[in-house]
């Protein structure tokens, strides 16, 4: 028998049938504009740091807290989500959720010095961070099993692009205006996406009592919020009469184990506030270490190579925008056709393709030196992104279609929190050893120029050795049967 929880949390009727409903349509057509808008903020403060240093008169470990503040919230605010999409209307929480973000994007424009623009940032990543789990779980819930991989191609457009025309955009910005703009020109397009959704969005799911253990939300904030800060100092340098960083990344690795044990505890009576249950799919376990890897091949690449464009060959902010532009424009334009070559043949004559781009890439790049020519860089960026585009619409599909239909919440949770620990991950391993190589280089005697592209080198062969891991997970990666996991538990 179906249990009440199971019933409530189900797919609705109209997603039985081979086409997504006009309304339901509509629905998500809203959610990705709005999905596109607060990912867009994420990428866009990149390469404005410095003129934020220089405006508020502050140091380079100061202004990191822009960013760092942005992933500890996302950390933070990922794992509640699964609760949040239990228990609420969709209408309520993408109100919520675009409000926290319009309302931060005041702060920040209106932002007198950095406490303000940190504090800004907390409430913009408060809302975004409710965003994608909100679309991921709704796209489950409405379009079919057999649409799935098509209406992924579409989201992959919002997650591809969106980052991609950041940096081109924040840099085309402050060529010619201060800092504040890169807020005031978002915010009326925030605003207008609040309020045609509060008009438009229908209420798509049945909300369920779904507990809300504050236990667990500590345990969550001290696991998740310590260990993206603990790797987001790797490679910083430290403060005077600062705690060391692996103190963090400890009090990190304890939370999780305490919060893991405690969902564990709690699940037996459908009252965790993020069901591991979803990890009983081996199918949904390994397509989570595949992205996993994947996400800290791509976060770290692109910390690594505009600092290696910037600084080795010349290249200026607005040039290391455009010249990664159509690499990001690429990802996103072949996600739709992915999606419908997804539907047809299944996840393993795309992943593992794409995985063995990504890593061949990777290799390449070990070889990049002061004198490499920018169009090789070019024609890299863009086979890469042919890899991502092939790797990320699969995996979002299959992993979440491979959890009975009442977990899609957590398991959208899950995915959630992996691309953003695993995101920080990629970026501190990557710049900690960029930055280790490069130091023992110029103590050798080697150029400034030399130093830094050995230090871009090393970053890189620990991406390409991490990635033939996940050439392994690949193979191992099959098409969910939907049916079965659909029927009654």
């Amino acid at each position: 028998m179906t249990t009440p929880s199971a019933e409530a949390a189900s797919p609705l009727s109209a997603s039985d049938s081979r086409e997504v409903a006009p309304r339901h349509a509509a629905v998500i057509r809203l959610l990705l504009i709005s999905a596109f808008v607060v990912i867009l903020n994420e990428t866009i403060m990149g390469v404005a740091i410095p003129r934020l240093m220089a405006s508020l008169g502050v140091d380079a470990v100061a202004a990191q807290w822009l960013t760092t503040a942005f992933l500890l919230t996302m950390a933070v605010v990922i794992p509640i989500t699964g609760f949040l999409l239990q228990r609420l209307h969709t209408r309520t929480i993408f109100v919520a959720a675009m409000t926290l973000f319009c309302l931060g994007t005041l702060v920040a424009t209106l932002a007198p010095g950095l406490p303000v623009l940190v504090i800004a940032r907390v409430i913009q990543a408060s809302g975004t961070a409710i965003m994608l789990p909100l679309l991921m779980t709704t796209v489950m819930t409405l379009v079919p099993a057999e649409s799935r991989g098509k209406t992924m191609g579409n989201i992959m457009i919002v997650i591809s692009v969106a980052p991609a025309i950041g940096p081109t955009i924040s840099g085309l910005i402050l060529s010619v205006l201060a800092w504040r703009w890169l807020f005031a020109l978002v915010l009326p397009i925030a605003i207008a996406a609040l309020l045609l959704g509060a008009r438009r969005i229908e209420n798509v799911t049945t909300p369920r009592e779904a507990p809300l253990d504050f236990g667990s939300v500590l345990l969550s904030a001290v696991g998740f919020g310590g260990g993206v800060y603990g790797l987001s100092l790797i490679g910083t340098p430290a403060a005077p009469q600062s705690f060391p960083t692996w103190a963090p990344l400890a009090i990190g690795a304890l939370g999780v184990v305490a919060f893991v044990t405690r969902q564990l505890i709690l699940q037996r009576h459908d009252r965790a506030l993020l069901d591991l249950r979803t990890f009983t799919s081996r199918n949904f376990t390994v397509s989570v270490v595949l992205m996993a890897i994947m996400m800290m091949a791509l976060f770290g690449t692109l910390i690594v190579l505009p600092i290696y464009l910037q600084n080795v060959r010349g290249l200026s902010t607005l040039e290391t925008g455009l010249l990664l532009l159509p690499g990001g424009l690429l990802m996103g334009l072949l996600g739709p056709p992915v999606g419908r070559t997804y539907d047809r043949v299944g996840p393993a004559k795309l992943l593992i393709p794409g995985v063995v781009i990504v890593t061949a890439v990777l290799w390449a790049m070990t070889l990049l030196g002061p004198t490499t020519p920018v169009p090789y860089i070019l024609v890299g960026h863009l086979v890469m992104s042919v890899g991502f585009a092939l790797l990320f619409t699969p995996l979002f599909t299959v992993s979440l279609s491979s959890v009975r239909p009442q977990l899609y919440s957590h398991g959208s949770a899950v995915l959630g929190s992996t691309q953003q620990v695993a995101g920080a991950a990629g970026v501190a391993l990557f710049v900690a050893l960029m930055s280790a190589q490069s130091a023992e280089l110029l103590g050798g005697g080697a150029t400034a120029l030399d130093a830094m592209a050995g230090g871009v080198r090393a970053a890189f062969l620990c991406g390409a050795i991490a990635s033939l891991g996940a050439i392994v997970c690949a193979l191992f990666v099959r098409k969910p049967d939907t049916a079965a996991l659909a029927a009654p538990h």
